[in-house]
Protein backbone atom coordinates (compact mmCIF):
# COMPACT_ATOMS: atom_id res chain seq x y z
CA UNK A 1 0.00 0.00 0.00
CA UNK A 2 1.13 3.94 -0.97
CA UNK A 3 1.70 6.11 2.19
CA UNK A 4 2.11 9.50 2.19
CA UNK A 5 6.37 10.29 2.21
CA UNK A 6 7.96 11.18 5.74
CA UNK A 7 9.81 13.88 6.20
CA UNK A 8 13.18 12.34 6.45
CA UNK A 9 12.71 11.11 2.79
CA UNK A 10 12.14 14.53 1.38
CA UNK A 11 13.77 16.43 3.85
CA UNK A 12 17.06 14.95 4.53
CA UNK A 13 18.91 17.98 5.90
CA UNK A 14 16.08 19.15 8.30
CA UNK A 15 16.03 22.75 6.37
CA UNK A 16 12.42 23.30 6.45
CA UNK A 17 10.70 24.62 9.48
CA UNK A 18 7.30 23.16 9.79
CA UNK A 19 4.26 24.79 11.90
CA UNK A 20 2.50 22.03 14.19
CA UNK A 21 -1.49 22.95 15.41
CA UNK A 22 -1.55 22.68 18.88
CA UNK A 23 -3.19 19.45 20.28
CA UNK A 24 -6.78 19.22 20.16
CA UNK A 25 -9.02 19.70 23.69
CA UNK A 26 -10.63 16.44 24.18
CA UNK A 27 -14.19 17.00 24.34
CA UNK A 28 -16.15 13.51 26.73
CA UNK A 29 -18.59 11.69 23.96
CA UNK A 30 -19.16 8.17 24.34
CA UNK A 31 -18.78 5.34 27.61
CA UNK A 32 -15.10 3.89 26.95
CA UNK A 33 -12.22 2.99 28.29
CA UNK A 34 -10.04 2.64 25.45
CA UNK A 35 -7.72 5.36 23.88
CA UNK A 36 -6.98 6.52 20.48
CA UNK A 37 -3.81 7.97 19.27
CA UNK A 38 -3.92 11.05 16.09
CA UNK A 39 -0.73 10.35 14.52
CA UNK A 40 0.96 12.95 11.82
CA UNK A 41 0.00 12.25 8.12
CA UNK A 42 3.69 10.16 7.77
CA UNK A 43 2.98 8.54 10.98
CA UNK A 44 5.33 9.84 13.26
CA UNK A 45 6.66 12.50 14.88
CA UNK A 46 8.18 15.71 12.46
CA UNK A 47 11.75 15.11 13.61
CA UNK A 48 12.01 19.19 12.29
CA UNK A 49 9.39 20.40 14.67
CA UNK A 50 9.49 20.87 19.26
CA UNK A 51 5.87 20.14 19.42
CA UNK A 52 4.54 16.46 19.17
CA UNK A 53 1.49 16.12 16.66
CA UNK A 54 0.54 12.62 18.42
CA UNK A 55 -2.55 13.36 20.82
CA UNK A 56 -4.08 10.66 23.27
CA UNK A 57 -7.69 10.96 23.34
CA UNK A 58 -9.11 9.62 26.42
CA UNK A 59 -13.13 9.08 25.79
CA UNK A 60 -15.15 9.07 29.04
CA UNK A 61 -19.28 9.04 29.59
CA UNK A 62 -21.20 11.92 28.21
CA UNK A 63 -24.87 13.01 29.03
CA UNK A 64 -27.41 11.90 25.70
CA UNK A 65 -30.49 14.00 25.18
CA UNK A 66 -33.25 11.96 24.60
CA UNK A 67 -36.20 12.58 21.95
CA UNK A 68 -39.05 11.04 20.58
CA UNK A 69 -37.22 8.55 17.90
CA UNK A 70 -33.63 8.68 18.77
CA UNK A 71 -30.35 9.37 21.39
CA UNK A 72 -27.70 11.47 20.31
CA UNK A 73 -25.11 14.01 21.67
CA UNK A 74 -25.34 17.96 21.09
CA UNK A 75 -26.71 18.38 17.58
CA UNK A 76 -24.23 19.96 14.56
CA UNK A 77 -25.40 23.84 14.07
CA UNK A 78 -28.20 23.49 12.47
CA UNK A 79 -29.49 20.09 13.20
CA UNK A 80 -31.53 21.11 16.19
CA UNK A 81 -34.77 20.14 17.27
CA UNK A 82 -37.51 22.56 16.55
CA UNK A 83 -39.05 24.93 19.49
CA UNK A 84 -42.63 25.90 17.81
CA UNK A 85 -43.57 29.24 18.31
CA UNK A 86 -39.75 30.31 18.64
CA UNK A 87 -39.41 34.18 17.92
CA UNK A 88 -38.72 35.38 14.77
CA UNK A 89 -34.84 35.77 13.51
CA UNK A 90 -33.02 38.99 13.68
CA UNK A 91 -30.16 40.67 12.20
CA UNK A 92 -28.60 41.14 15.25
CA UNK A 93 -29.01 37.11 16.03
CA UNK A 94 -26.64 36.34 13.59
CA UNK A 95 -22.77 35.30 14.62
CA UNK A 96 -19.87 33.93 12.31
CA UNK A 97 -19.50 30.93 14.88
CA UNK A 98 -20.92 29.98 18.39
CA UNK A 99 -24.06 31.29 16.88
CA UNK A 100 -27.72 29.77 18.59
CA UNK A 101 -29.76 31.20 15.73
CA UNK A 102 -31.67 28.70 13.41
CA UNK A 103 -29.12 27.74 10.46
CA UNK A 104 -32.26 27.00 8.57
CA UNK A 105 -33.10 30.60 7.80
CA UNK A 106 -31.28 32.18 5.04
CA UNK A 107 -32.40 35.92 5.81
CA UNK A 108 -32.36 38.23 7.28
CA UNK A 109 -28.81 38.66 5.81
CA UNK A 110 -25.91 40.00 8.12
CA UNK A 111 -23.41 39.68 5.80
CA UNK A 112 -24.30 40.87 2.58
CA UNK A 113 -20.31 40.14 1.27
CA UNK A 114 -21.01 36.22 1.71
CA UNK A 115 -24.07 36.12 -0.50
CA UNK A 116 -22.73 38.84 -2.87
CA UNK A 117 -20.10 36.08 -3.64
CA UNK A 118 -22.56 33.14 -3.77
CA UNK A 119 -24.24 35.27 -6.38
CA UNK A 120 -21.04 35.99 -8.64
CA UNK A 121 -19.83 32.35 -7.73
CA UNK A 122 -23.19 31.14 -9.19
CA UNK A 123 -22.56 33.94 -12.60
CA UNK A 124 -19.16 32.31 -12.96
CA UNK A 125 -19.98 28.97 -13.34
CA UNK A 126 -18.15 27.08 -16.47
CA UNK A 127 -17.32 23.35 -17.62
CA UNK A 128 -14.27 22.16 -18.51
CA UNK A 129 -15.75 20.14 -21.50
CA UNK A 130 -16.60 23.98 -22.99
CA UNK A 131 -12.81 24.75 -23.34
CA UNK A 132 -11.09 23.16 -26.51
CA UNK A 133 -8.02 20.74 -26.00
CA UNK A 134 -7.21 20.05 -29.22
CA UNK A 135 -4.12 21.96 -30.14
CA UNK A 136 -2.98 20.73 -26.33
CA UNK A 137 -3.28 17.16 -27.38
CA UNK A 138 -1.64 17.57 -30.67
CA UNK A 139 1.75 19.50 -29.09
CA UNK A 140 1.32 17.26 -26.10
CA UNK A 141 1.43 13.90 -28.71
CA UNK A 142 4.14 16.07 -30.89
CA UNK A 143 7.96 14.93 -29.98
CA UNK A 144 9.18 18.25 -30.51
CA UNK A 145 6.56 20.89 -29.30
CA UNK A 146 7.28 20.75 -25.97
CA UNK A 147 10.56 20.73 -24.09
CA UNK A 148 11.52 17.92 -21.32
CA UNK A 149 11.59 20.45 -18.89
CA UNK A 150 8.76 22.29 -19.95
CA UNK A 151 6.63 18.84 -19.89
CA UNK A 152 7.87 18.62 -16.16
CA UNK A 153 6.09 21.95 -15.19
CA UNK A 154 2.87 20.72 -16.74
CA UNK A 155 3.36 17.17 -14.97
CA UNK A 156 3.93 17.79 -12.02
CA UNK A 157 1.36 20.79 -11.35
CA UNK A 158 -1.78 18.75 -12.74
CA UNK A 159 0.09 16.13 -9.81
CA UNK A 160 -0.26 18.91 -7.29
CA UNK A 161 -3.91 20.05 -8.07
CA UNK A 162 -5.42 17.09 -8.94
CA UNK A 163 -5.29 16.30 -5.29
CA UNK A 164 -4.92 19.95 -3.49
CA UNK A 165 -8.43 20.99 -4.56
CA UNK A 166 -9.98 17.60 -3.17
CA UNK A 167 -7.83 18.62 0.19
CA UNK A 168 -9.54 21.96 0.15
CA UNK A 169 -13.13 20.24 -0.11
CA UNK A 170 -12.37 17.72 2.27
CA UNK A 171 -11.30 20.60 4.76
CA UNK A 172 -14.56 22.67 3.85
CA UNK A 173 -17.15 19.91 4.35
CA UNK A 174 -15.44 17.61 6.68
CA UNK A 175 -14.54 20.35 8.75
CA UNK A 176 -15.07 23.94 8.34
CA UNK A 177 -18.80 24.20 7.51
CA UNK A 178 -20.14 22.85 10.54
CA UNK A 179 -18.43 24.96 12.48
CA UNK A 180 -19.74 28.23 10.67
CA UNK A 181 -22.89 29.33 12.22
CA UNK A 182 -24.39 31.18 9.72
CA UNK A 183 -26.59 30.57 7.05
CA UNK A 184 -25.13 33.03 3.72
CA UNK A 185 -21.75 32.21 4.47
CA UNK A 186 -22.91 28.16 4.64
CA UNK A 187 -24.26 29.12 1.37
CA UNK A 188 -21.00 29.90 -0.24
CA UNK A 189 -19.47 27.60 1.31
CA UNK A 190 -21.85 24.85 -0.44
CA UNK A 191 -20.77 27.02 -3.54
CA UNK A 192 -17.34 26.74 -3.18
CA UNK A 193 -17.38 22.66 -2.27
CA UNK A 194 -19.04 22.43 -5.57
CA UNK A 195 -16.52 24.38 -7.60
CA UNK A 196 -13.30 22.63 -5.93
CA UNK A 197 -14.81 19.52 -7.39
CA UNK A 198 -15.46 21.19 -10.72
CA UNK A 199 -11.70 21.87 -10.38
CA UNK A 200 -10.48 18.41 -9.66
CA UNK A 201 -12.63 17.38 -12.96
CA UNK A 202 -10.91 19.66 -15.24
CA UNK A 203 -7.54 18.64 -13.96
CA UNK A 204 -8.68 15.02 -14.70
CA UNK A 205 -10.33 16.21 -18.42
CA UNK A 206 -6.93 17.93 -18.88
CA UNK A 207 -4.84 14.79 -17.86
CA UNK A 208 -7.71 12.34 -19.72
CA UNK A 209 -7.37 14.49 -22.77
CA UNK A 210 -3.07 14.33 -23.00
CA UNK A 211 -3.28 10.59 -22.51
CA UNK A 212 -1.23 10.72 -19.86
CA UNK A 213 -1.22 8.12 -16.90
CA UNK A 214 -3.76 9.14 -14.27
CA UNK A 215 -2.70 6.49 -11.60
CA UNK A 216 0.42 8.44 -11.50
CA UNK A 217 -0.34 12.00 -11.78
CA UNK A 218 -3.17 11.91 -9.13
CA UNK A 219 -0.57 9.14 -6.87
CA UNK A 220 1.55 12.20 -7.24
CA UNK A 221 1.65 13.80 -4.31
CA UNK A 222 2.51 10.59 -2.29
CA UNK A 223 5.09 9.90 -4.39
CA UNK A 224 7.24 13.16 -5.54
CA UNK A 225 8.04 14.88 -2.44
CA UNK A 226 7.96 18.88 -4.00
CA UNK A 227 3.99 17.69 -4.48
CA UNK A 228 4.01 15.93 -1.13
CA UNK A 229 5.19 18.65 1.00
CA UNK A 230 2.20 21.06 0.94
CA UNK A 231 -0.43 18.53 1.31
CA UNK A 232 1.77 16.96 4.07
CA UNK A 233 1.81 20.51 5.69
CA UNK A 234 -1.86 20.88 5.32
CA UNK A 235 -3.26 18.14 6.55
CA UNK A 236 -3.29 18.62 10.48
CA UNK A 237 -5.38 21.28 10.33
CA UNK A 238 -8.27 19.35 8.84
CA UNK A 239 -7.63 16.32 11.12
CA UNK A 240 -7.78 18.73 13.98
CA UNK A 241 -10.89 20.41 13.41
CA UNK A 242 -12.78 16.88 11.97
CA UNK A 243 -12.07 15.22 15.21
CA UNK A 244 -15.96 14.74 16.21
CA UNK A 245 -15.62 15.65 19.52
CA UNK A 246 -14.62 19.12 18.53
CA UNK A 247 -16.19 22.01 19.29
CA UNK A 248 -16.16 25.82 19.46
CA UNK A 249 -16.94 27.76 22.19
CA UNK A 250 -13.78 28.37 23.73
CA UNK A 251 -11.29 30.59 23.10
CA UNK A 252 -8.42 27.60 22.90
CA UNK A 253 -11.19 25.84 19.88
CA UNK A 254 -12.22 28.67 18.40
CA UNK A 255 -8.43 29.73 17.54
CA UNK A 256 -8.27 26.04 16.51
CA UNK A 257 -11.00 26.84 13.74
CA UNK A 258 -9.37 30.57 13.20
CA UNK A 259 -6.11 28.40 12.37
CA UNK A 260 -7.51 26.11 10.37
CA UNK A 261 -9.24 28.94 8.07
CA UNK A 262 -5.97 30.68 8.09
CA UNK A 263 -3.85 27.31 6.79
CA UNK A 264 -6.39 27.31 3.91
CA UNK A 265 -8.01 30.21 2.63
CA UNK A 266 -4.26 32.59 3.13
CA UNK A 267 -1.64 29.97 2.98
CA UNK A 268 -3.04 27.36 0.60
CA UNK A 269 -5.39 28.90 -1.56
CA UNK A 270 -3.48 32.04 -1.00
CA UNK A 271 0.03 30.92 -1.69
CA UNK A 272 0.54 27.14 -2.30
CA UNK A 273 -1.18 27.99 -5.45
CA UNK A 274 0.66 30.46 -7.20
CA UNK A 275 3.55 29.10 -8.34
CA UNK A 276 1.91 26.43 -10.51
CA UNK A 277 -0.76 28.76 -11.94
CA UNK A 278 2.18 31.47 -13.17
CA UNK A 279 4.27 28.54 -14.70
CA UNK A 280 0.85 27.03 -16.93
CA UNK A 281 -0.41 30.55 -17.23
CA UNK A 282 3.00 31.72 -18.24
CA UNK A 283 2.97 29.18 -21.07
CA UNK A 284 -0.22 29.86 -22.32
CA UNK A 285 1.21 33.53 -23.10
CA UNK A 286 3.71 31.91 -25.25
CA UNK A 287 0.74 30.19 -27.46
CA UNK A 288 1.90 27.06 -25.65
CA UNK A 289 -1.09 24.88 -23.95
CA UNK A 290 -3.45 27.26 -24.58
CA UNK A 291 -6.64 24.88 -23.48
CA UNK A 292 -4.96 23.99 -20.52
CA UNK A 293 -4.17 27.22 -19.61
CA UNK A 294 -7.27 28.50 -19.95
CA UNK A 295 -8.91 26.04 -17.74
CA UNK A 296 -6.17 27.46 -14.98
CA UNK A 297 -7.77 30.64 -15.75
CA UNK A 298 -10.76 30.11 -15.13
CA UNK A 299 -10.03 28.26 -12.00
CA UNK A 300 -7.72 31.47 -10.80
CA UNK A 301 -10.64 33.27 -11.11
CA UNK A 302 -12.60 30.69 -8.93
CA UNK A 303 -10.22 30.55 -5.99
CA UNK A 304 -9.20 34.28 -6.09
CA UNK A 305 -12.95 34.57 -5.23
CA UNK A 306 -12.88 31.57 -2.46
CA UNK A 307 -9.37 33.02 -1.27
CA UNK A 308 -11.04 36.56 -0.75
CA UNK A 309 -14.14 35.40 0.96
CA UNK A 310 -12.07 33.19 3.44
CA UNK A 311 -10.23 36.51 4.19
CA UNK A 312 -13.44 38.30 4.87
CA UNK A 313 -14.49 35.33 7.35
CA UNK A 314 -11.25 35.41 9.24
CA UNK A 315 -11.14 39.27 9.71
CA UNK A 316 -14.99 39.21 10.56
CA UNK A 317 -14.13 36.65 13.40
CA UNK A 318 -11.63 38.58 14.88
CA UNK A 319 -14.28 41.75 14.72
CA UNK A 320 -16.67 39.62 16.49
CA UNK A 321 -13.66 37.53 18.67
CA UNK A 322 -11.38 40.29 19.35
CA UNK A 323 -10.02 37.98 22.14
CA UNK A 324 -9.05 35.39 20.17
CA UNK A 325 -6.04 38.37 18.07
CA UNK A 326 -3.36 37.98 20.79
CA UNK A 327 0.36 39.08 20.32
CA UNK A 328 1.43 35.29 20.44
CA UNK A 329 -1.40 33.86 17.87
CA UNK A 330 -0.53 37.13 15.76
CA UNK A 331 2.85 35.64 15.59
CA UNK A 332 1.71 32.38 15.44
CA UNK A 333 0.03 32.89 12.04
CA UNK A 334 3.59 34.97 10.75
CA UNK A 335 4.78 31.91 11.00
CA UNK A 336 2.60 29.63 9.46
CA UNK A 337 3.14 32.15 6.24
CA UNK A 338 6.77 32.24 6.13
CA UNK A 339 6.55 28.49 6.36
CA UNK A 340 3.97 28.43 3.53
CA UNK A 341 6.34 30.54 1.26
CA UNK A 342 9.33 28.63 2.20
CA UNK A 343 7.53 25.29 0.89
CA UNK A 344 6.21 27.36 -2.15
CA UNK A 345 9.47 28.20 -3.29
CA UNK A 346 11.19 25.48 -2.31
CA UNK A 347 8.46 23.58 -5.10
CA UNK A 348 9.58 26.55 -7.79
CA UNK A 349 13.06 24.97 -7.14
CA UNK A 350 12.01 21.52 -7.97
CA UNK A 351 9.52 21.54 -10.76
CA UNK A 352 11.81 24.47 -12.48
CA UNK A 353 15.51 23.69 -11.86
CA UNK A 354 16.90 25.10 -14.68
CA UNK A 355 14.74 27.93 -15.48
CA UNK A 356 12.38 27.57 -18.52
CA UNK A 357 10.09 30.15 -19.93
CA UNK A 358 11.40 33.54 -18.91
CA UNK A 359 11.13 32.27 -15.00
CA UNK A 360 13.97 31.27 -12.87
CA UNK A 361 13.31 29.97 -8.84
CA UNK A 362 14.75 33.76 -7.62
CA UNK A 363 11.71 35.68 -9.48
CA UNK A 364 9.55 33.08 -7.74
CA UNK A 365 11.15 33.92 -4.11
CA UNK A 366 10.26 37.72 -4.91
CA UNK A 367 6.80 36.90 -6.22
CA UNK A 368 6.25 34.88 -3.11
CA UNK A 369 7.38 37.53 -0.39
CA UNK A 370 5.29 40.33 -2.39
CA UNK A 371 1.82 37.79 -2.27
CA UNK A 372 3.16 36.99 1.10
CA UNK A 373 3.33 40.86 2.00
CA UNK A 374 -0.07 40.58 0.47
CA UNK A 375 -1.74 38.08 2.32
CA UNK A 376 -0.24 39.51 5.50
CA UNK A 377 -1.72 42.89 4.97
CA UNK A 378 -5.51 41.53 4.23
CA UNK A 379 -5.88 39.98 7.46
CA UNK A 380 -4.10 43.01 9.17
CA UNK A 381 -0.83 42.23 9.81
CA UNK A 382 2.66 43.75 8.91
CA UNK A 383 4.88 42.87 5.84
CA UNK A 384 7.26 40.51 6.45
CA UNK A 385 9.21 40.92 3.67
CA UNK A 386 9.50 45.20 2.99
CA UNK A 387 10.31 46.34 -0.73
CA UNK A 388 9.43 42.95 -2.38
CA UNK A 389 7.73 43.83 -5.72
CA UNK A 390 5.98 41.78 -8.13
CA UNK A 391 8.32 40.25 -11.00
CA UNK A 392 5.66 38.89 -12.45
CA UNK A 393 3.06 42.18 -13.75
CA UNK A 394 1.42 40.61 -16.27
CA UNK A 395 -0.65 38.31 -13.54
CA UNK A 396 -2.74 41.48 -12.60
CA UNK A 397 -3.61 41.02 -16.12
CA UNK A 398 -4.79 37.69 -16.09
CA UNK A 399 -6.74 38.43 -12.94
CA UNK A 400 -8.26 41.59 -14.08
CA UNK A 401 -9.27 39.91 -17.34
CA UNK A 402 -9.81 42.75 -19.42
CA UNK A 403 -8.91 41.21 -23.03
CA UNK A 404 -11.17 40.15 -25.67
CA UNK A 405 -11.37 37.24 -27.10
CA UNK A 406 -13.06 35.71 -30.64
CA UNK A 407 -16.07 34.38 -29.33
CA UNK A 408 -15.87 31.56 -31.80
CA UNK A 409 -12.64 30.64 -31.14
CA UNK A 410 -12.71 30.11 -27.63
CA UNK A 411 -15.11 30.58 -24.55
CA UNK A 412 -14.47 34.26 -23.56
CA UNK A 413 -13.13 34.60 -19.92
CA UNK A 414 -15.49 36.78 -18.86
CA UNK A 415 -18.29 35.15 -19.64
CA UNK A 416 -20.62 34.63 -16.97
CA UNK A 417 -24.57 32.97 -16.69
CA UNK A 418 -26.81 35.75 -16.38
CA UNK A 419 -24.24 38.70 -15.35
CA UNK A 420 -20.86 40.64 -16.28
CA UNK A 421 -17.90 38.80 -14.43
CA UNK A 422 -16.52 40.55 -11.63
CA UNK A 423 -13.12 39.61 -10.39
CA UNK A 424 -11.63 39.59 -6.98
CA UNK A 425 -8.24 41.02 -6.48
CA UNK A 426 -5.74 38.65 -5.96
Amino acid sequence: MNTLLNWNEYNEKGDIPVFTPPPPKVVPVFESNSTQNWPTPDGKNHPLTSQSHIVEVVETKSEYKTTTHTQHTVPAAGLEDLTMGAARIRVDDKKIINCHADLNQLVPFKYPWAWDKYLSGCANHWMPGEINMAADIKLWKSEDGLTEDERMVIKRNLGFFATADSLVANNLVLAVYRHITNPECRQYLLRQAFEEALHTHAYQHVIQSLGMDEAEVFNMYREVPSVATKAIWALPYTQSLSDPTFQTGTPENDQRLLRDLIAFYVVFEGIFFYVGFTQILSLGRRNKMTGTAEQFQYILRDESMHMNFGIDVINQIKIENPNLWTPDFQQEVREMIKVGVELEHQYAVDTMPRGILGLNAQMFESYLHYIANRRLAQIGLAEMYPGAENPFPWMSEVLDLKKEKNFFETRVTEYQTGGALKWDEE
